[in-house]
């Protein structure tokens, strides 16, 4: 037993059975940072940097971290990708289940619960270090009137939270939340005021700076043709900017 550690002295006085560590020298995981999502006037732009991490190595700058779940659904990871490429599958398996048995779209509350559910399922992979998933979710609330997009955010065991106007995850978060909290204050345009091009033109801004800070993030870059993955969620669905979109914006005054 290591001096100092509790759940290795709990297990001894108490017979608790804990589940098991990683060894000493395990393969470092790969991890996918960073993503954030926000209000903007045409509704929520969720975004995501491409690139994954292995420690202090960069896998790829290709990885793909907002994902489609159904017409109304997004879902922006960050953590162990193959925990959370795994659990986008069961929702988007799940969403379609219900519309197909159901002939009706599952409700926001619903899916909201179904992601903190399979966080939860996953409580044994996040004590052990090895399957950390922190995502961000967001989806339209077609049953208000009339239909408006959310965001919600969640911690590792599946507590999710309700963003009024922003929110973030992944090693960049940090950065991106400051600037985000400093726009929505003091600056102008707010960013639920803005345009989709000013909204877009914001995000590329953000996982700059972010990436200036943060070697696990991925920034942008014209010249290597390596973009964000961004998609806007408004009440009509969802719409994919295109990397010929993103190098309008950062060209843009």
């Amino acid at each position: 037993m290591i001096a100092g550690d509790f759940l290795s002295l709990l297990a001894q006085a108490h017979g608790a059975i804990l589940p098991p560590t990683v060894p000493t020298g395990a393969p470092v995981q790969t991890q996918a940072t960073t993503v954030f999502a926000f209000h903007c006037a045409a509704g929520v732009l969720v975004a995501g940097d491409r690139r994954a991490t292995a420690g202090n190595q960069i896998v790829t700058d290709r990885v793909e971290k907002v994902l489609e779940l159904d017409p109304t659904s997004l879902l922006a990871i960050a953590g162990v990708p193959a925990m959370a490429f795994e659990m986008a599958r069961v929702l988007q398996t799940s969403f379609e289940y219900y519309r197909r048995s159901q002939l009706q779209t599952l409700s926001l509350a619903a899916k909201v619960r179904a992601l903190a559910r399979l966080l939860r399922e996953n409580l044994p992979m996040t004590l052990q270090g090895v399957g950390v998933v922190v995502p961000l979710f967001a989806g339209v609330d077609t049953a208000a009137a009339p239909p408006a997009p959310h965001i919600y955010f969640y911690d590792p065991l599946g507590a999710q939270f309700h963003a009024v106007n922003f929110a973030a995850s992944g090693s960049g978060a940090t950065t991106i939340r400051s600037i985000l909290s400093f726009q929505d204050r003091y600056g102008q345009p707010r960013p639920p005021q803005m345009t989709r091009p000013q909204a877009v033109q914001f995000a590329l801004q953000l996982l700059s700076v972010a990436a200036e800070f943060d070697s696990a993030t991925g920034g942008v870059d014209p010249q290597t043709q390596s973009y964000a993955t961004l998609k806007l969620l408004t009440p009509a669905g969802i719409q994919t900017v295109a990397d010929s979109e993103q190098a309008q914006a950062l060209s843009a005054p």
